[in-house]
């Protein structure tokens, strides 16, 4: 029985050798899988909500037309051009993407802003007249839409110039003119292009068209005749600026 059993083992396990003989070999194994391509994810938008603060410097030029007198006189018309610098200080909110509304307030320094023209009064004699502006001040409302880092923007609101030492000269003797120390009303409406070139900090090019509204002087009743006591009314004063400027913007980006 022993011999048997021994017997009918060596069988069987020869034919298992055999048939695993007749089988085929076993795949290989799967190659290791390549690690994921690391794609960085993009830098997000620039955002222009914020206070901001900084300075300008342009040019303006424009003129006064439209001028008229008490005694009829004709006035000679006259173009101003001004260097003007300063600065300007504002806030922006941005919502729905790239919409960007704000209000802004400008003021500039008009060194050498002097308007000055000729009065030719009825009978012959004339006067020269000095309207001096020093400084103008913008209050605006902005709105805009920005491209990432680029800001297109429009304007526009109140305007405000303030005068001072104006005044008229007739046989070369000068007089100064009531209510040259006061500022003059008018409105103003503009566009411009801003960069966010870096980090927080912008920098912009923009016009500004600005008109003023009717304002009135009085020669003195010390004057020669026939200017003694004559009022003087500036009806049309425009000006065109063109500026560029540097902000920086306060909060994150």
């Amino acid at each position: 029985m022993k011999r048997l059993a021994v017997a009918i083992a060596v069988i069987f396990g020869a034919g298992s050798a055999v048939l695993a003989a007749d089988l085929p070999p076993a795949p290989p194994p799967p190659p290791p899988r390549a690690p994921a391509a690391y794609i960085p994810a993009p830098p997000p938008l620039y955002n222009w909500t914020g206070f901001y603060l900084g300075p300008n410097l342009g040019w303006g030029f424009g003129g006064v037309s439209g001028v008229s007198d008490t005694i009829g006189s004709t006035f000679a018309s006259t173009t101003q051009n001004s260097v003007l610098g300063g600065g300007q200080v504002g806030f922006n909110w941005q919502f729905w993407g790239g919409l960007v509304i704000g209000a802004e307030g400008d003021f500039d320094w008009l060194p050498n802003a002097a308007n000055t023209l000729t009065a030719t009064a009825p009978g012959g004699a004339t006067a020269t007249v000095s309207i001096n502006n020093r400084w103008l001040t913008l209050a605006d409302a902005r709105v805009g839409y920005a491209f990432d880092r680029v800001l297109v923007y429009g304007k526009g609101g109140g305007a405000f110039i303030g005068t001072s030492n104006s005044g008229v000269t007739i046989a070369g003797v000068p007089y100064g003119l009531s209510g040259s120390s006061s500022s003059n009303t008018g409105w103003n409406a503009g566009a411009g292009l801003e960069w966010a070139f870096w980090g927080t900090w912008s920098a912009r090019v923009e016009y500004n068209y600005v008109r003023m509204n009717t304002v009135s002087y009085t020669v003195p009743a010390t004057a020669p005749v026939p200017f003694a006591g004559d009022t003087i009314s500036s009806n049309n004063r425009t000006y065109n600026l063109v500026t560029v400027g540097l902000n920086y913007k306060f909060g994150g980006w």
